[in-house]
């Protein structure tokens, strides 16, 4: 068998174990799990570098969605069980990253792609684009998920004014060393997967490591500068939680409805991609 076909081989069996096994678990529901191996899929079969990336994302975000559920709970209007997910929430965390990794195939050949710098610029900076938008989904999920359990006061962004937990847009210094650290291990991952298939040579290398800490900690931020301003945010004076939509009984906390949060994420991803592509076409 050669190495592409093993790839692929060894890609539809983990993507196929690991959709069915977050079915059961309720991380993600029917519809996402369709998606989830395809996405994973494509990833695996590309790079295992790739795949390695998407797979400590999805862990990594799944764990920590579930954990402190009962305060969670309490805050969150939209909690789900598990932290159950459906394919929009699937596509807007890797939709990207899928089409670049399939570009990235094209390039190379589907051929491991490296950073090396005998390698081709554009791929260099797709890499770090796909490094990036990890990153950032990575950075965002910690980070809200960290900093819902946080003790201290959210505030808003753009006023840093306190602001009920749950409110888009509301950071914590807990939340956003969480992004920092979140961003740090997908460039970690990068690089640990990388020595064993890839073709490292001096130090250059590790600078994947504070790059993608950097787009974590970006995309973060920018994912709550938009949820401030571009994403409505309400608290129901019945529920006496934070709602993501207007009504009788919701009085304005911030933000117009212009966005949700999948539209949000969305845009945030983009940007940190497209950055984080940049530095990695200079620095690399």
């Amino acid at each position: 068998m050669t190495p592409l076909g093993l790839r692929v081989f060894v890609s539809v069996m983990l993507s196929a174990a690991i959709a069915i096994r977050a079915l059961r678990r309720k991380s993600l529901d029917c519809s996402a799990a369709i998606i989830g191996f395809i996405v994973m899929s494509i990833h695996l079969a590309t790079s295992y570098r790739f795949g390695a990336l998407l797979l400590v994302f999805f862990f990594t975000s799944s764990l920590l969605t579930k954990l402190g559920e009962e305060k969670k709970r309490s805050i969150d209007a939209d909690f789900k069980e598990g932290g159950q997910r459906n394919w929009v929430q699937v596509l807007a965390n890797s939709g990207i990253a899928s089409a670049l990794v399939l570009f990235v195939g094209h390039l190379t050949g589907w051929e491991e792609p490296t950073l090396s710098s005998e390698g081709s610029p554009l791929v260099k900076c797709l890499i770090g684009g796909i490094i990036g938008h990890y990153a950032c989904c990575n950075g965002d999920t910690w980070s809200s998920e960290v900093g819902m359990l946080s003790e201290s006061q959210p505030r808003l962004i753009t006023t840093f004014k306190s602001v009920p937990k749950g409110t888009n847009g509301a950071v914590t210094t807990t939340g956003l060393l969480a992004a920092a650290a979140a961003g740090c291990v997908i460039g970690l991952t990068y690089l640990l997967v990388g020595f064993f298939t890839g073709d490292y040579r001096g130090l250059k290398p590790l600078l994947v490591i504070p790059l993608s800490l950097l787009a974590g900690v970006f995309g973060s931020l920018i994912d709550s500068v938009l949820g401030a301003t571009v994403q409505y945010s309400g608290i129901c004076q019945v529920r006496k939680k934070v709602v993501g939509k207007k009504g009788p009984t919701v009085k304005r906390i911030s933000g117009s409805a212009i966005l949700d949060n999948n539209g949000v994420n969305f845009v945030s991803v983009v940007l940190t991609t497209f950055v984080t592509a940049i530095l990695f076409l200079y620095v690399f």
